[in-house]
């Protein structure tokens, strides 16, 4: 199956790092988000990879031009003015980079890549939330709900310390609660391709119409995802995703370093009826863990600041 990613917006929220360079090509560590992005998937045996481009497209094609030499043991031969590779430690990547426009909407950035998504069920997600989505488990339940679309849903957290009042008395006060019965988009679709057809054209906002009508027919799944989600929408977030990474405390990070699946995981070979689907009850200590991380992050981060 291909993955199609976002990677076209402005990033106006993160201007400090996008005025040179794409959202998606903000680092995390020494790693653009994107690169994160993708090595999420391809734990789970995904290697075909479409990104949609549009501001500052050209920085993301470089950086894959350049990302074997980057990735690999080379000698550099000046007298005979050759290059030789010993060793390639790069992934086993299919990397498409297809330019959408400089200001298409989001849908109309999803149907510019059509032909190349084909007649075939394809992931879709955004170029700036990380994740420790199961994809296998999410893959299961979209083919179980035989839906055109399944979004993949996280609790929405207040960014603000909610007070408990008595009075002028302070009964408690919280960091950043889960707001009750609030979930929140995280991306991470599984799409079947007849649903390219709710979208009109370049102007076609994702959120908006397309979305609106599959709750209308009843064609939209949500898949419930207790565990890590961050959207990197700000220089805080950025920073406190850079803090999970360098403290290795990343949620993310399913992946063993210098090791690559080459084959398409299980869900994703086999069809709807293999394997059981968990994903109300899996990381249902998920908010827990997500909070000592967070914690954990923003002391490093304060640690950082202060310096």
């Amino acid at each position: 199956m291909k993955v199609v990613i976002l990677a076209g917006g402005r990033g106006t929220r993160i201007c400090e790092e996008t005025v040179s360079k794409p959202k998606p090509m903000v680092t995390i560590g020494d790693m653009p988000i994107l690169w994160h992005l993708m090595k999420i998937y391809s734990h789970y045996g995904l290697h075909d990879f479409i990104i949609c481009l549009g501001h500052k497209g050209e920085i993301i094609k470089r950086f894959f031009e350049e990302y074997e030499l980057r990735m690999s043991d080379v000698t550099f031969d000046m007298r005979e003015g050759k290059m030789k590779i010993h060793r390639r430690n790069q992934e086993p990547w299919c990397v498409t980079l297809i330019d959408t426009g400089l200001d298409t909407g989001t849908g109309g950035r999803l149907k510019r890549v059509r032909e190349y998504v084909k007649s075939e069920p394809f992931f879709f997600t955004y170029g700036d939330g990380l994740s420790d989505v199961n994809i296998d488990q999410l893959l299961r339940y979209h083919r179980k709900q035989g839906k055109l679309v399944t979004m993949t849903v996280s609790r929405h957290t207040s960014r603000f310390g909610v007070l408990k009042l008595t009075g002028d008395n302070v009964d408690e006060f919280v960091e950043k609660p889960v707001v009750d019965g609030s979930w929140m988009n995280s991306g991470f679709f599984v799409m079947q391709p007849e649903f390219l057809n709710f979208i009109e054209g370049d102007h076609t906002i994702l959120e908006k119409n397309p979305i609106k009508k599959l709750v209308q027919q009843k064609q939209l799944a949500a898949f419930r995802h207790s565990g890590f989600f961050r959207g990197m929408d700000s220089m805080r977030d950025k920073n406190e995703l850079e803090a999970l990474w360098e403290a290795k405390l990343a949620p993310w990070k399913k992946w063993v370093d210098g090791s690559h699946h080459t084959a398409e995981s299980q869900a994703v070979q086999n069809g709807p009826n293999n394997g059981h689907d968990n994903h109300n009850g899996h990381h249902h200590n998920g908010h827990h863990r997500q909070t000592r991380r967070l914690r954990a992050a923003k002391k490093i981060s304060r640690m950082v600041s202060t310096r």
